[in-house]
């Protein structure tokens, strides 16, 4: 089943079950008000959220009315908790190569994760908004999974059976900050704002053999003001499986119902797939150029993110978003 959220309601939205074709909808307010109501009682929800997708997707579901991807918010407007990895090598080696770093030997083993922001998420037509352009904005396409409670320090096997949902996100950053926030050796705060979750979340099984080993095999497809960025392959040099990642943030703590698990930017080791970050492409120009030649987004650029299915039908919408400057006060 497909999954959203209308911006309605109060600021967690309202839920809603979404068609496989993304076209109709219906509200889910009998079985749960938001989303993260209904990850709060999954067992129970689960079931009766998927018998009112069957429904709908028979065309037999009174109350359905055709989707606006306008008036959705996030899937999750907020979340209890977003933990993103950085599961692509590829992505990894490059950057720390370009500046003349070797990869530590532990990154092959132990996955790298921060603590990311889940107070809001934009809506997947939201624009982004930033003070300044000369922050360095830049998208990352990532592929996400939510999860039910998941208890501390269980296997990697255990975690595979809590991924509940799965999803795109824009994991916004500001590479301008970076360097001076990572300098302090206390992490991201500032360069790290607000990001942007796809129309809709879905369940594994919608992804039939797309989804295996804890994995998407599909491509993350990228546009920059209407031209093809990249097609980076989801499932090809992924060094970690989603559940490897949720069971190391487990490690030491349980997580909530609703955590966020994020797999880092999707980076292949060939390099004509394209890059689903702008510093990712910089540093490809780096390594070959001496110099990076790709911009930063600027005030009135366009991002497009989104995953198709093998027929082309997008499988959880597309994120667009424009670059706006933040309003004076």
């Amino acid at each position: 089943m497909k999954l959203g959220s209308l911006k309605e309601g109060g600021r967690d939205g309202t839920l809603i079950v979404v068609s496989r074709d993304l076209r109709r909808a219906l509200r889910a307010s009998a079985i749960a008000q938001t989303l993260q109501a209904a990850l709060d009682d999954w067992s129970n929800a689960a079931p009766r959220l998927n018998a009112l997708s069957e429904s709908l997707n028979a065309g037999s579901a009174p109350g359905a009315f055709d989707l606006d991807m306008d008036k959705l918010a996030a899937p999750l407007p907020r979340a209890y908790e977003f933990v993103d990895g950085s599961a692509y090598l590829p992505h990894v080696e490059r950057v720390r190569r370009a500046r003349g770093a070797e990869v530590p030997e532990s990154f092959y083993v132990d996955p790298l994760m921060y603590q990311a922001t889940s107070a809001g998420f934009y809506g997947p037509r939201d624009p982004v908004i930033v003070p300044s352009e000369d922050y360095g904005i830049d998208l990352e396409a990532e592929v996400v999974v939510v999860t039910d409670d998941v208890p501390m320090a269980l296997t990697p096997a255990a975690a595979a059976g809590h991924i509940q949902l799965v999803g795109l996100v824009n994991d916004v950053s500001l590479r301008g900050l970076i360097p001076a926030e990572l300098a302090k050796g206390f992490g991201f705060l500032q360069s790290k704002p607000r990001s942007a979750l796809s129309p809709v979340l879905v369940t594994p099984d919608e992804l039939g053999d797309a989804w295996r080993g804890e994995k998407l095999h599909l491509p993350m497809r990228t546009w920059i003001n209407g031209k093809w960025f990249g097609q980076a392959e989801c499932g090809v040099d992924m060094q970690f499986s989603f559940a490897q990642l949720i069971a190391h943030a487990a490690k030491t703590r349980p997580l909530t119902s609703g955590t966020i698990v994020g797999s880092g930017t999707i980076a292949n080791q060939d390099t004509a797939l394209g890059a689903s970050c702008l510093a990712e492409q910089r540093t490809v120009e780096t390594l070959r150029d001496g110099k990076p030649s790709t911009p930063f987004l600027k005030f009135g650029d366009t991002v497009r993110i989104e995953i198709t299915d093998a027929g082309g039908a997008s499988i959880f919408g597309a994120i667009e978003q424009i670059m706006r400057p933040a309003s004076p006060g």
